[in-house]
């Protein structure tokens, strides 16, 4: 899987992965990270996602990443802002107020790019990611975020049911991509309704991962 998957999918509006709503685990547990308003956390592989409005609304600050300039785009464009938009290295930054989205490749913004984060919400970027990746993606955003706690949501199903992304990942998995630097909790395991994309059987899971 490339970068070129992820803009054609953009490119044709085949967003099954948008969820087009707050996601349910991070309404329930956003309290686990402990945040404060005004604190600002930070979205991998974000899209446009209907969470990044919620966090705002709560006077959270928002910093995202997402390789897909039209999704980005249309983030500002549902948020009814019109941002500042700056060349930030190998990135192009969208800003408004409370809000820094990076478009570009993830692997390649560092930590003086993003700036301090003091969370990480990831709902849509380990689970997007192929099994060769995933190791090298942890380390990164552990790099890049100086090892910040993180809300990890997660699927479980049987991968031979079903193509990903987004990819089964199982609580061992979680362990070896993020174990060296976290401790793992489970905080809730519940049934997708319906199914993962209505075609199969699936667990989500959101996990709190605090820093060692």
């Amino acid at each position: 899987m490339d970068a070129q998957f992820w803009h054609d999918r953009w490119q044709e509006g085949r967003l099954g992965f948008h969820e087009g709503r707050v996601n349910r685990m991070l309404e329930a547990h956003i309290g686990a990270l402990t945040l404060v308003p005004g604190q600002r956390v930070f979205l991998p592989l974000c899209g446009k996602a209907v969470d990044i409005p919620w966090l705002l609304s709560r006077s959270y600050r928002v910093a995202g990443a997402e390789l897909s300039e039209i999704a980005v785009r249309d983030l500002f464009a549902e948020l009814g802002v019109i941002p500042e938009v700056t060349a930030t290295g190998s990135h192009r930054r969208y800003s408004a107020d409370g809000i820094d989205i990076f478009v570009g490749d993830i692997f390649e913004i560092t930590a003086d790019v993003l700036g301090p984060v003091d969370a990480v919400y990831d709902r849509a970027a380990l689970v997007a990611l192929p099994e060769g990746m995933r190791r090298r993606y942890a380390a990164h955003l552990a790099g890049i975020t100086a090892v910040a706690p993180q809300l990890l949501v997660t699927f479980e199903y049987d991968q031979a049911e079903m193509d990903g992304p987004p990819f089964s990942i199982t609580e061992e998995e979680v362990a070896r991509c993020h174990g060296a630097r976290y401790a793992i909790e489970v905080l809730a395991d519940a049934e997708v309704p319906g199914g993962l994309k209505g075609i199969v059987a699936a667990r989500e899971k959101a996990m709190l991962l605090r820093p060692h």
